[in-house]
């Protein structure tokens, strides 16, 4: 299980963050993606986690899943982003 980082957390550690996005889905979505995430600890006789991992990376576990369908948590991951995570792209 993964430990997750609360809004108090952040600010401790990293300063204001320039926006937060919250990662929320349906109750079939997260069904689903619970369902593939316990296959992979199945199938590895629970020697790997299956865990979900997009480019900004974070990780959402079966631990956070449940917490989220329970509605102890109000979304299934949020993402800070600060001012030195804004790139330029210069067009050509």
């Amino acid at each position: 299980m993964t430990d997750r980082m609360n809004l108090h957390d952040v600010l401790r550690d990293y300063g204001v963050p320039l926006a937060t996005l919250n990662v929320t889905a349906s109750s079939q979505d997260c069904l689903a993606l619970r369902e593939r995430l316990m296959a992979i600890r199945d199938v590895s006789q629970a020697k790997e986690q299956g865990y979900l991992e997009v480019a900004c990376t974070f990780y959402i576990d079966v631990h956070d899943i449940d917490c989220y369908l329970s509605g102890e948590l109000p979304n299934l991951a949020e993402i800070y982003t600060f001012p030195e995570d804004v790139k330029t792209h210069k067009e050509e």
